[in-house]
């Protein structure tokens, strides 16, 4: 998708099918646009929007606004993002609201995302802005199309192909302990609107040492993986796919693991609306085949299993915040007592006025460590986690308030010596 080319477009009034109370608020002209600004799945460079857009009053609560700007974002098949900003009319712009969205590309760089969020809340804004005294300052520029831009699509000589590779790695010493970490992946993809091909194959490599009183220990963990998928599209709600992945792991004992089998998913929401709300269903069918490095507690060191998995996800964007909801079940049909049931969620909720509530966790009922080993771990492998522990439950949570009072404008921007308040004394 192409930038608009358009720095502003302002509608006239007449076109804009405005109520009799509408156009009486337009003649009587607010001062200056109260603008609540809301990013809930990528970051939003507040201080440049800040910086660039001056006409418009920036407030801290969306109960102070007059618009409340909900921005949120999804990966795009070629590797970049498209964000929707929903312009929601609160006060005087009650039941009013317009929607915009801009696709950043795989290789735009920060700077020109940010300039993309710049420009597509400009044209939002300006159908309000047009209510206000602010209108009067206001000047409306056009950049004409150049001819390569007016010829329409181009032709993509990579068929919607993208590849990635990525290589990192991590070193960290001192005098009586080393860590070194490795790691490189290589993917494929390619995102039509009817079909989803997916390619990856990654791997880490992990080594420390440490000296101890008995002398040196040196510990390493190895973990590749591979994956497959393939997805069509039957509808606006239905989908199919064939999936496959291939691991292996010394943390969980295993030479080599492979997962195989169809899938078919249902959106209670049509896929369109995925940016603001999803509730899917899937459910998949599998064979599940293990080699394992050592001996394992039931007596294998290899099994073919079948299996099937249920997912269910729940994820919304809305005004009084996010939410993220998914349970998992796993099971082996050759033993149903062998299964996994896991149970993760994270919502964000404005309470009242400057509270807010954060609140995440994940549960699982683990009955399917099929690859624990039968000799037992040491002591210097449980205390460095380098193998998988036998248990019958894992669990984490977090909880957090955040309360905020005070001015409700937020239009300046001071960013001299950064860190200095912390302590830091770092520029």
């Amino acid at each position: 998708m192409k930038r608009p080319n358009t720095f502003f477009v302002l509608v006239a009034a007449g076109t804009l099918g405005l109520s009799a109370r509408a156009r009486a608020q337009q003649q009587a002209a607010l001062g200056l646009l109260d603008v609540f600004l809301d990013c809930q799945t990528f970051y939003c460079d507040f201080d440049h929007i800040r910086r660039e857009i001056t006409f418009v009053n920036w407030v801290r609560d969306r109960r102070d606004a007059h618009m409340h700007i909900l921005g949120t974002g999804q990966r795009t098949g070629g590797g970049g993002q498209e964000f929707t900003f929903t312009f929601i009319g609160l006060k005087e712009f009650e039941g009013r609201s317009d929607t915009l969205r801009y696709v950043s590309r795989n290789t735009d760089t920060p700077t020109e995302v940010r300039d993309g969020h710049v420009q597509t809340i400009k044209l939002g804004l300006m159908r309000y802005v047009a209510q206000t005294q602010a209108r009067e300052r206001l000047k409306i520029t056009y950049e004409a199309a150049t001819t390569a831009a007016a010829a329409g699509r181009a032709l993509d000589p990579w068929n919607l192909w993208v590849f990635n590779l990525n290589l990192y790695s991590f070193l960290q010493g001192e005098q009586l302990q080393h860590f070194s970490y490795f790691n490189g992946s290589v993917s494929a993809n390619r995102t039509a609107q009817n079909v989803k091909l997916n390619f990856r194959i990654s791997g880490t490599y992990d080594r420390a040492s440490q000296e101890l009183s008995t002398g040196t220990y040196v510990y390493t963990t190895k973990n590749y993986s591979a994956g497959q998928s393939v997805v069509w599209a039957l509808g606006p709600q239905w989908s199919i796919g064939l999936r496959s992945s291939e691991n292996t792991s010394t943390f969980y004992n295993q030479d080599l693991a492979t997962h195989s089998g169809p899938a078919v998913e249902y959106d209670f929401y049509p896929y369109d609306q995925s940016t603001r709300r999803q509730l899917t269903i899937r459910y998949s069918p599998e064979v599940a085949s293990f080699n394992y490095q050592d001996t394992t507690i039931f007596g294998k060191t290899a099994e073919t299993l079948p299996a099937h998995r249920l997912d269910i996800s729940l994820r919304i964007q809305q005004p009084w915040g996010a939410a993220n909801f998914s349970a998992s079940a796993l099971q082996y049909l050759q033993d149903l007592g062998k299964h996994r049931l896991t149970l993760q969620g994270f919502a964000e909720l404005r309470i009242v006025r400057g509270l807010s509530l954060n609140v995440g966790g994940t549960v699982a009922r683990i009955k399917d460590q099929l690859y624990l080993p039968k000799a037992g771990l040491t002591d210097e492998e449980i205390l460095v986690r380098r193998r998988q522990l036998g248990t019958n439950f894992q669990y984490w949570t977090n909880i957090g308030l955040q309360f905020r009072f005070g001015s409700k404008f937020a239009n300046i921007v001071n960013s001299r010596m950064p860190g200095l308040d912390s302590g830091g004394g770092s520029f």
